[in-house]
């Protein structure tokens, strides 16, 4: 990517998170970043094509990370899962707690723009996507239910960690992060029959 055109939008990212798309001011970028005018219309037909991008540029930083923490043959699969919400939960934690672009732009803008509709749509469902494989290996491996619809299970796991990432936007403290991943690796990890036998001995 051209320095000048990665610079641009790494600002974007930046002030995107913080206010949003409606306060989004072009100007704003160029003075950010000492870029002049004709530097970002070579990059950007508007306001909505920078914004776009930014969400393009987003998607591939996500999808980068996800893939080396799920692809990891060194981890079991659900700790595969655990350590790349631990280094999201990081970098929320070091941008402030302004929580998911994707989240907060879908908040924002899906009800009434199209195009970032369909592209915080594909960046959720393709992170849902990466993690079902992996929760496949994990059902594979007697780790979770061997009936286990794995889609189903991270469009879940997806859901519940964008609504903990307002909350923690909210709250400014990452509680909610990592209380519901734990509830949800627990609820969804099989307890192998030797340690439900321990369980029911010491109840009885």
């Amino acid at each position: 990517m051209h320095s000048t055109k990665e610079r641009l939008i790494g600002a974007g990212l930046r002030m995107l998170l913080e206010n949003g798309y409606n306060a989004l001011g072009i100007q704003a970028v160029l003075d950010d970043t000492a870029t002049p005018k004709g530097s970002f219309y070579h990059h950007f037909k508007d306001k909505e094509d920078f914004a776009l991008q930014v969400v393009e540029a987003y998607i591939t930083e996500v999808h980068t990370v996800l893939d080396q923490c799920l692809e990891n043959p060194e981890l079991p699969p659900l700790e595969r899962i655990r350590a790349f919400f631990g280094i999201v939960q990081q970098k929320y934690r070091e941008e402030g707690y302004m929580g998911c672009l994707m989240g907060g732009l879908g908040q924002e803008l899906s009800g009434v723009n199209e195009n970032f509709r369909k592209a915080i749509e594909r960046c959720l469902s393709s992170i849902a996507a990466r993690l079902s494989n992996c929760l496949k290996e994990a059902r594979e491996a007697g780790l979770i239910a061997p009936n286990s619809d794995v889609r189903a299970m991270a469009d879940l796991l997806v859901d519940c960690w964008e609504g903990a990432a307002l909350r923690s936007r909210l709250r400014r403290e990452p509680s909610s992060l990592g209380a519901m991943l734990d509830f949800y690796l627990a609820s969804v990890t099989v307890i192998p029959n030797n340690r439900k036998r321990k369980a029911r001995s010491r109840s009885g």
